[in-house]
């Protein structure tokens, strides 16, 4: 499967958080929290620099997701419970940050 493919969603789910099942067979469960935190929008990211601006202490400990719309075939818009919803996350972002939690948790294991 090329990696274009590998990327697209096959079905997304938003319920105790984003589980995404991808093409290839995978799925990925993203904690709502995590995702807000890591909005790349420019109201919380610096579009100069890149550095987070976001104050994860603003993010209420119960967000969660009112709805998501696609934007294109390449990413969803999301909006979420503080009203905040400029964020687009490209399914490329959401693969890596699932991703990037998987080898966290494995390297959590390592003795």
């Amino acid at each position: 499967m090329n990696e274009l493919a590998k990327r697209k969603p096959k079905d997304i789910l938003f319920l105790d958080n984003l589980t995404i099942e991808w093409q290839d067979g995978s799925v990925s469960r993203l904690p709502f929290f995590a995702l807000r935190d890591g909005c790349p929008c420019a109201a919380c990211v610096d579009e100069v620099t890149g550095k987070k601006t976001l104050d994860p202490a603003s993010i209420p400990k119960d967000i969660h997701i009112i709805r998501a719309e696609y934007v294109g075939n390449y990413a969803l818009r999301i909006h979420w419970s503080d009203h905040h919803n400029t964020g687009i996350y490209t399914f490329r972002m959401l693969r890596q940050m699932a991703e990037l939690a998987t080898a966290a948790k494995s390297n959590d294991m390592v003795p």
